[in-house]
């Protein structure tokens, strides 16, 4: 699991310890995520799968995609396809996705790149792998996350960003055991590149066997924590966590991690996805590929569709 990294976490900028009047978050729940397929048949992980919308709030859904070796021939992608009212954010950590949009976005997203498309009003898009995956085969890692978008916010126009993985914020705990990647918010006085409509922080964290981590995190903000590799504990109660599960917080100022001593085999760390917002607190109604606030809407987004209305595929499009 490259994503990114260094080779001396030493050498960065580290993250100082909330302090003793700190109010860890205790965990209210742990959930497994349901392996499934999705697009043309790539495996995922349903991560929210049997949370609450309240719980998640911003949030409406993550897919962890892979991991996954592919043979020749093997890898897949999705069809064109449209999104109304939210924003995707595609993470990839090992391999190659090569994404497109009817606004004139896209491009490939690699070993630790981020695509953070807002849908707004409307967007038609699609996710492949490069022909150069399907030809040989190889890694495939990422994660899919869908940040909803309030209701002022539902009509802006569309926006693509390309965040390349230098810009990625990197942080170090203070004894070096931890490697800490801001994609989008703040962690202790250092911002990720994300530009969200929702506020939200977006971390990857990689633990090192037998390390601990504590992470600031904003009291008004929910708090997430998602194993994409590895075992640990979360909380000071230090419950366990796994790979595919899913750990929501309750109230507090500061979220805890720690690596198991011993990870199995062809494991080499604890790495969590922590991800969490402030709630936005409105009616979510979702069906398929959109994200509104009522089922009228949703009529409404799915005619708007049918009529051509979200956007056109581009002449020289992918995916032929």
């Amino acid at each position: 699991m490259p994503a990114v990294t260094v080779d001396n976490l030493l050498m960065l900028p580290r993250i100082e310890h909330p302090g003793p009047t700190s109010r860890p978050r205790a965990v209210r729940s742990v959930t497994t995520a349901p392996s499934g397929f999705e697009g043309e048949g790539f495996p995922v992980r349903r991560a929210f799968a049997g949370v609450s919308l309240a719980d998640l709030d911003p949030f409406v859904h993550m897919d962890q995609m892979g991991e996954v070796d592919y043979g020749p021939g093997e890898p897949k992608g999705t069809a064109w396809h449209p999104h109304r009212g939210f924003e995707t954010v595609t993470y990839m950590i090992d391999g190659t996705f090569q994404h497109q949009d009817s606004i004139g976005g896209g491009g490939l997203i690699t070993d630790g790149a981020t695509q953070w498309m807002t849908a707004g009003a409307g967007i038609l898009h699609i996710e492949a792998p490069p022909e150069s995956l399907v030809v040989k085969g190889g890694l495939f890692h990422g994660i899919q996350l869908w940040v909803n978008l309030p209701a002022a916010d539902k009509w802006v126009n569309p926006r693509y960003q390309d965040i390349e993985p230098s810009a990625a914020a990197l942080l170090s705990s203070p004894d070096g055991g931890a490697l800490v990647r801001v994609i989008a918010g703040e962690v202790a006085g250092h911002r990720g590149p994300g530009l969200t409509h929702t506020p939200i922080a977006l971390v990857h964290a990689t633990v090192s066997p037998g390390a601990r981590l504590v992470l600031a995190w904003p009291a008004r903000y929910n708090a997430l924590a998602y194993v994409l590799s590895g075992r640990g504990t979360v909380g000071d109660e230090r419950r366990p966590l796994r790979t595919g599960q899913l750990a929501v917080h309750g109230e507090g100022d500061s979220v805890v991690l720690a690596a198991e001593d011993a990870q199995d085999a062809g494991v080499l760390a604890f790495d969590v996805l922590v991800l969490g917002g402030e709630p936005i607190r409105e009616p979510v109604a979702a069906y398929g590929p959109f994200v509104m606030n009522s089922r009228a809407e949703l009529a409404q987004a799915f005619e708007d569709y049918r009529a051509g209305r979200l956007g056109t595929v581009p002449a020289d499009h992918i995916g032929h």
